[in-house]
């Protein structure tokens, strides 16, 4: 029998909504306990927190995705407002981060704003006391690794961290979490993240609805693949799988300060 999983970071507000209530009906079904469901932006969170209200296992987190065109001041400000009002609500920060795969498409594009919009999401995060969840891969990390460190702020996810040897190690030295999506399944890259960083700080996700090839190819991204996930981290960290489940849930709730719905 599966032990139970949470689902590090998923977008379920983007799912369409005969596909979020798939989902929710199969948790229990699939031992899902939870779902980390981060925002995109203001509309996204209002509907992350309306789907929170439909169901406890959703946890919303509230924040911009920088993969997108920087927001106005009074965006900006409304967002915050947002966030600032349902605190009590809130599980997280995120997703937040720097814009790495638009800037592969626009060269040109004006990266300070963004910057400037991270340390902003930062400060807050840590004037709320919530963990933060970061978009930063490559050498964007190293930006987020800097501005993380300014603020002391140590409660942070690197959600699907991709990125050099110097960066993975100064994340780790600092406590940083990474999270794992289901292409580690098939993924060179991410076998060898898996067996580099400590289990310690480590969880797992799908970034659904994202899609995922090898054995996934074709299907709807749902929290169950976080069990094949699992075994394949054990596989490569040479650790039982009740320990590496144990482990993994542990770190998840923990990090976002969940209450134990095993």
């Amino acid at each position: 029998m599966d032990s139970f999983i949470i689902d590090a970071h998923i977008h379920l507000d983007m799912y369409t909504q005969e596909e979020q209530t798939e989902i929710i009906k199969s948790l229990k079904r699939h031992h899902v306990s939870s779902l980390i469901s981060v925002s995109n932006n203001l509309a996204s969170s209002i509907s992350n927190l309306r789907l929170a209200e439909r169901c406890s296992a959703v946890k919303p987190a509230f924040g911009f995705h920088p993969e997108q065109e920087i927001p106005n001041d009074n965006d900006i400000a409304d967002l915050i407002q947002f966030i600032d009002s349902n605190l009590d609500r809130a599980i997280a920060v995120g997703e937040v981060g720097l814009p790495y795969y638009k800037r592969q498409e626009n060269s040109n594009l004006m990266v300070k704003p963004y910057i400037e919009l991270l340390e902003l999401f930062i400060r807050k995060a840590k004037e709320w006391n919530k963990p933060i969840v970061l978009h930063a891969v490559y050498d964007d990390a190293t930006i987020a690794c800097d501005l993380l460190e300014k603020y002391s702020i140590t409660n942070a996810q690197f959600h699907w961290f991709k990125g050099d040897k110097p960066t993975m190690e100064r994340m780790s030295q600092n406590g940083y979490f990474i999270s794992i999506t289901p292409d580690v399944m098939y993924e060179r890259e991410i076998n060898q993240l898996v067996n580099k960083y400590p289990i310690t700080h480590m969880m797992v996700e799908t970034d659904g609805p994202w899609q995922f090839a090898g054995p996934f190819i074709n299907q709807l991204t749902h929290p169950k693949m976080i069990h094949k996930s699992i075994k394949q981290i054990a596989t490569i960290k040479k650790m039982p799988l009740p320990d590496v489940q144990e482990q993994l849930y542990v770190n998840t709730s923990q990090f976002f300060h969940l209450k134990n719905d095993k």
